[in-house]
């Protein structure tokens, strides 16, 4: 089998170096989403219907050479994993996932989210924050959770096309387009699940939608006392540990 972790906005692979360290294996797979530092397919409109058929396109081969995947999805990784679980579960031998609690019907998008939901707000957005000297962006993301280098790249890999497929992405996401994903959200319960929860990430709403998901899937759940949205860079070996221990379990 082999291991897929999928980050998020406004990020990229990188930020599961550390946690790569950690579980130290060689058959980790780390995709880079597309417009997230790297080029978009022709076409490609970064709704997140579009996201999810990029994923169960991307997981294919890796199943077809080494069997279903062990799949742990990070913010937007974890929204669009859990829909590709949904929607391809023989992909999947166990699946992780952070932010369950986008799902739940009465799930309200943080204030981020809100900003680029809306028109011509979203693209001022990226224009003021493009006017930002780069160590006080970098800074920015410093305190927020992320780690210097991290923040580094993050900031390095922000582009016009990274905030096109942000806008986009967001924008096909308004409510209550996750909650009717969070209606088929069962069908991921054919697959062992991993709820994680982070007391300190405030974008995922209360900890209550995230256990009131697990539940509906059949999903253990992993708090995390005193952890943020960039867990995995905040304690690595923790973050490690918990997937070791839920792998180990099947």
């Amino acid at each position: 089998m082999a291991v897929v972790l999928l980050h998020g906005n406004p990020e990229t692979p990188v930020i599961w170096d550390p946690l790569k360290a950690e579980l130290g294996r060689t058959d980790v797979h780390t995709p880079q989403l597309p417009g997230f530092g790297c080029a978009v397919p022709n076409g490609f409109g970064a709704t997140k219907e579009e996201y999810a058929l990029w994923l169960v396109a991307e997981l294919e081969p890796i199943v077809y050479e080494h069997g279903p995947v062990d799949f742990v999805g990070h913010d937007w990784g974890g929204g669009i994993g859990m829909r590709a679980v949904s929607m391809r579960p023989h992909l999947f031998r166990t699946w992780a996932c952070d932010v369950l609690g986008l799902f739940h019907p009465d799930y309200v998008w943080h204030d981020f989210a809100q900003i680029w939901q809306t028109p011509a707000v979203g693209e001022q957005f990226f224009v003021d924050t493009g006017a930002i000297a780069v160590p006080d962006r970098v800074n920015m993301y410093v305190s927020m959770g992320m780690t210097p280098e991290v923040a580094a790249d993050v900031v390095a890999a922000g582009n016009d096309e990274m905030n096109r497929c942000v806008l986009a992405l967001y924008r096909s996401a308004i409510q209550p387009a996750m909650a009717v994903w969070g209606n088929d959200a069962e069908a991921a319960a054919a697959r062992p699940g991993l709820v994680i929860i982070n007391t300190e990430d405030h974008f995922v709403g209360a900890t209550t939608m995230g256990y009131d998901m697990a539940a509906r899937m059949g999903a253990h759940v992993e708090l995390q006392e005193g952890l943020g949205h960039w867990w995995m860079l905040q304690d690595p070996e923790r973050g490690a540990a918990v997937l070791q221990q839920f792998w180990a379990t099947l």
